[in-house]
């Protein structure tokens, strides 16, 4: 069973709403979604929860781009909402990211070829790339008083509540629950 809550900041604090993600195809529809819950360019934060399982946390300012921290990557990838959010940015199939150790294994292994190298992790090696550990955006909510390592230490069992507890949204969050 999923969870999923948008919490809005606004003047007067936070508001939630109770949110269907049967329509959500893709991240930019959740981003979508999520923007019409703040007419003012406010901050609004999608959390998602799976059953104790995983959650995940889609912040979206304004005009910019989502960003999204996932307790679990490999629950996550389990479940349809989970793979909306694991994007392959996420997954650090990006520049800078965990690609590093990954690029020097197929260098070894004579693909030598930059083009080769992409187009294997493309291919083969990205569905069988998901950790069992968090991935995203762990400072997240840094700036609204959660730390990387308090997030990070949230189960998942209770991490919603924890999250609207310290951002001073519980009730809202509840009422919604």
């Amino acid at each position: 069973m999923y969870f999923a809550a948008l919490l809005a900041r606004t003047e007067d604090g936070w508001e939630a709403s109770d949110t269907e993600l049967d329509d959500v195809e893709t991240l930019s529809d959740l981003a979508d979604l999520a923007r019409e819950a703040s007419p003012d360019e406010d901050t609004v934060l999608v959390l998602i929860e799976q059953e104790d399982a995983w959650f995940g946390v889609v912040r979206v300012d304004g005009e910019d781009d989502p960003r999204i921290y996932v307790s679990d990557a490999a629950a996550a990838a389990r479940s349809a909402y989970g793979e909306l959010l694991l994007t392959d940015e996420l997954l650090g199939r990006e520049p800078g990211a965990d690609d590093g150790p990954d690029l020097d294994s197929l260098d070894l292994d004579g693909t030598e070829d930059g083009e080769s190298e992409s187009d294997d992790e493309e291919e083969g090696g990205a569905g069988d790339a998901v950790p069992h550990s968090p991935v995203g955006d762990s400072e997240i909510l840094d700036d609204l008083g959660i730390t990387e390592k308090e997030l990070r230490a949230l189960d998942a069992d209770d991490a919603l509540s924890a999250i609207a507890e310290a951002l001073g949204a519980s009730e809202v969050l509840e009422t919604v629950r």
